[in-house]
C-alpha cells in the first residue's frame, strides 16, 4: 500500500469546488481612509472678508486728574461764588423749607413796619416844640393823678363798708352809685357835666372811619367818661364802618360836620387832641377843619339800650 492509499481523504475538500466564479467571490469591505479636512470656500479675489471691529479700550484716568484725549482741553475750575450759586439756584425747596420761609419773612416784615412807625412817632416828638413837649408831660402827670384819685376813692369805699354800723344800708347806697356810673359807660342813662366839644367840617368828604375811631381812642385815653357823635352814644361796643362818603357808627349813618360832645376834664382832653401827630393834625393832614371848645356843661342825651347778655352771668353771690 501507498502513502496516497494510507492517508484518509479529507470531505470537506471534495464538497470545495476547484474554482470559485467571480461573482460569487466575497468581497471584503475597503479600509477605512483617514478624514479629509473640509476645505474653505474659496471667495472671489476682489472681495475681501469683513474684519470685526475690536473694542476700543477705556480710557484709564491719569493720576493727575485728566482723562483720555477728551480731557485735553481742561474745565476752568468754579470760584467760590460760582459754586455757591450754584448750589442756591435753581431752589431746590421742600414744603416745610417753604412755610419757613414764608413766617420769617412775614416776621420780617412785621419787624420792619414796627421800627418804621416807632421811628414815625420818634421824628414827631423829635421835631416838636418846647411847649409841645411840655404839654405832653402834663397830660401824663393828669393821667397818673386820674388814676391816684381812682385807686384813693376806692380805698375810702372799703374803709366805710368796713366800719359803717348798717353796712347793709351803706352797701346798698354805694350800690346805687355804682349802678348810675355804670349806666353812664353802658349808654343807657342821660349824663352831664364839665367837657369839650369837637366839630370836624369835612368839605372835601376825605375824613374815614378809622380816622373817627382813633379820635374816639385818644378822647377815652384822656379820661372820657362819655361820648356822643351826631346824636350817637359811644359806648365799649360801638363800631364805625365807611358809607361812600359818609360813616356809619353802630349802623346809624351820620354826615359831615361830624360833632364830638365829650364829657372829662377840658385840661386833659383838649391837649390829647392837639399833640403833635395826634388827632387834629392827622384831620388837617386831610384838609378838614377841626374845632375844639371847651365847656363847664356839656349834655350826652342819645342813650343805648341793654342787652341781655346771652352767656355772661354774675359771678357774686
Amino acid at each position: 500500500m501507498s502513502d496516497q492509499d494510507e492517508r484518509p481523504e479529507n470531505p470537506l475538500r471534495k464538497e470545495l469546488p476547484d474554482e470559485v466564479p467571480a461573482s460569487e467571490r466575497r468581497t471584503e469591505p475597503p479600509a477605512p481612509s483617514e478624514p479629509q479636512p473640509r476645505s474653505r470656500p474659496q471667495l472671489p479675489r476682489d472681495v475681501a472678508p469683513k474684519a470685526t471691529p475690536a473694542p476700543e479700550p477705556e480710557p484709564t484716568p491719569e493720576p493727575g486728574g485728566t482723562a483720555g484725549p477728551e480731557s485735553a482741553v481742561a474745565e476752568p475750575r468754579l470760584t467760590g461764588r460760582q459754586r455757591l450759586a450754584a448750589g442756591l439756584w435753581p431752589p431746590r425747596l421742600t414744603r416745610a423749607q417753604f412755610i419757613v420761609a414764608v413766617l420769617l419773612f412775614g416776621l420780617g416784615f412785621g419787624l420792619a413796619v414796627q421800627v418804621a412807625s416807632n421811628s414815625d412817632s420818634d421824628s414827631a416828638l423829635r421835631g416838636a416844640r418846647q411847649e409841645d413837649l411840655v404839654r405832653i408831660l402834663d397830660e401824663l402827670d393828669d393821667r397818673t393823678q386820674r388814676l391816684e384819685d381812682e385807686k384813693q376813692g376806692l380805698e375810702k369805699q372799703r374803709e366805710e363798708l368796713q366800719s359803717s354800723s348798717d353796712q347793709a344800708a351803706e352797701a346798698r347806697k354805694q350800690t346805687a352809685e355804682k349802678e348810675k356810673q355804670l349806666g353812664i359807660l353802658a349808654g343807657t342813662v342821660a349824663a352831664q357835666g364839665p367837657g369839650i366839644t369837637m366839630t370836624i367840617d369835612d368839605a372835601k368828604g376825605t375824613v374815614e372811619s378809622d380816622m373817627l375811631l382813633d379820635a374816639i381812642q385818644e378822647l377815652r385815653a384822656a379820661g372820657a367818661e362819655a361820648i356822643q357823635i351826631n346824636g350817637v352814644r359811644v359806648v365799649a361796643n360801638t363800631y364805625l364802618t365807611d358809607s361812600g362818603k359818609a360813616v356809619r357808627v353802630d349802623g346809624n349813618k351820620i354826615a359831615a360836620p361830624y360833632r364830638f360832645k365829650v364829657i372829662g376834664k377840658p385840661q386833659d382832653l383838649e391837649p390829647a387832641l392837639n399833640i403833635p401827630g395826634g388827632v387834629v393834625q392827622t384831620f388837617e393832614k386831610e384838609q378838614a377843619t377841626v374845632s375844639v371848645e371847651r365847656s363847664n356843661k356839656i349834655v350826652v342825651d342819645a342813650l343805648r339800650q341793654a342787652k341781655q347778655p346771652d352767656y355772661a352771668r354774675s359771678s357774686s353771690r
